[in-house]
């Protein structure tokens, strides 16, 4: 699993490189900070309570501050929802290349950005991929495209790795399987077939990966997965 040390290495170069910008541009950096600060608060309040709902008043009540500072870096909510669904999918992005270089076995790794991306997503209880596609449908259909090439290299790689490591079935079609696994990933969060009532979205992923897993893994790899589930039930 990820390590705290690996976050804390990264928080502090991070804080290294904000440092330096800030000595050497402070002007120009604060204006960086408080548009950052505007992105993750909106980015938060959206993936909670939806896209649709969070007005630009809320964000401003939330921070407070003034709306007109909000609109001092976004001329409108539109721009705001760009940046911030972008932002975010590029927080996703690195976290997932990071990942898949501590070069751990495709199970485990799957597992990592399962909870990596669960973590960034907060439980969504409010729809937030609904109502991006209803109310800003060239946004959503952007990140769809991006989220589908991300994926689609991550579980090709994935899936490659598993076949060569003994761990997944050499007789499954690799190109077939990510693109299955993508529909399904997105299919579960429609709200109409899995109603938040009824199935949390963590459980919901901790599910579909497992199913997704016990469809491609040798006897090798079903022995690794059944270890690893066992292992966090019990912790």
């Amino acid at each position: 699993m990820l390590g705290p040390e690996n976050i804390e290495a990264v928080k502090k170069i991070i804080k290294l490189w904000k440092l330096i910008l800030f000595l050497k541009f402070p002007i120009v950096h604060l204006r960086s900070i408080m548009k950052e600060k505007i992105i993750a608060k909106a980015s938060e309040m959206f993936i909670t309570l939806g896209f649709k709902s969070v007005t630009m008043d809320d964000i401003a009540q939330q921070m407070g501050i003034s709306k007109k500072t909000i609109y001092a870096h976004f001329k409108n909510k539109t721009s705001l929802v760009k940046e911030a669904t972008l932002s975010l999918f590029q927080i996703i992005n690195y976290g997932i290349d990071c990942i898949c270089e501590l070069d751990k076995n495709p199970i485990e790794e799957l597992y990592d950005i399962k909870k990596f991306v669960m973590m960034h997503l907060k439980d969504e209880k409010s729809s937030p991929q609904y109502q991006l596609q209803k109310y800003y449908p060239e946004i959503f259909r952007t990140l769809k495209n991006k989220q589908f090439e991300l994926m689609q290299d991550c579980t090709v790689k994935n899936l490659t790795k598993g076949i060569s490591l003994g761990l997944y079935r050499d007789t499954i079609d690799v190109e077939f399987i990510s693109r299955i696994y993508f529909i399904g990933v997105n299919g579960i969060k429609d709200d109409s077939l899995f109603p938040n009532q009824t199935f949390t979205k963590s459980q919901l992923m901790e599910n579909y990966l497992e199913y997704h897993l016990r469809g491609i893994v040798t006897k090798k790899g079903q022995l690794i997965l059944n270890n690893f589930i066992n292992s966090q039930t019990n912790d």
